[in-house]
């Protein structure tokens, strides 16, 4: 068991004939008392402030551990994410090309389509103006006709016509 400050106080050294000074012995017992006093006391300090960074220690050591589990659950989060958004990004690419595809498509069927209604225009046009140079040439035809020579010879006598227009119309 260690000593104590009484311990070193309370010491009775044996007297020899001739023996050390008493003074002097009392006077060195007292300093190193006072020293093992402080030594204890530092030690006392010293021990409380272990204990103290101790705690500290196993409080930082709890935060480490914490803070090392929040990466973990970052970490698995932020893979979970990527993966989604890997699996997200598939799905809408995969969505634009059918809708591409689909466009594409109508795009194609709506090409066919005025072409044919294009074909079916010509055709059309064709067909008028067949009819219309087969008029247009009838037309010529009655025009030309010598059935025009004998109106041109026939007279009008225009005060007869004109008292003919009067009576049928009441003036």
């Amino acid at each position: 068991m260690p000593l104590t400050p009484l311990d070193i106080h309370n010491k009775e050294f044996t007297r020899g004939f001739r023996g050390y000074d008493e003074d002097e012995v009392n006077e060195f017992l007292d300093q190193v008392i006072k020293d093992y006093e402080m030594v204890i006391r530092e030690k006392k300090e010293l021990k409380e402030r272990v204990d103290q960074l101790t705690e500290r220690l196993g409080h930082f050591t709890n935060i480490e551990e914490t803070l090392n589990k929040s990466i973990l659950v970052a970490q698995e989060t932020a893979e979970e994410v990527k993966g989604n958004a890997t699996k997200e990004s598939k799905l809408i690419i995969k969505e634009a090309e059918k809708n591409a595809d689909r466009i594409i498509d109508e795009a194609l069927h709506k090409s066919r389509r005025i072409a044919m209604e294009v074909e079916e225009l010509k055709k059309q046009a064709k067909v008028f103006r067949t009819r219309l140079k087969m008029l247009v040439e009838a037309q010529l035809d009655m025009i030309e006709t010598d059935d025009w020579d004998g109106l041109f010879e026939t007279e009008v006598d225009p005060e007869t016509e004109f008292e003919k227009e009067a009576v049928e119309n009441n003036y």
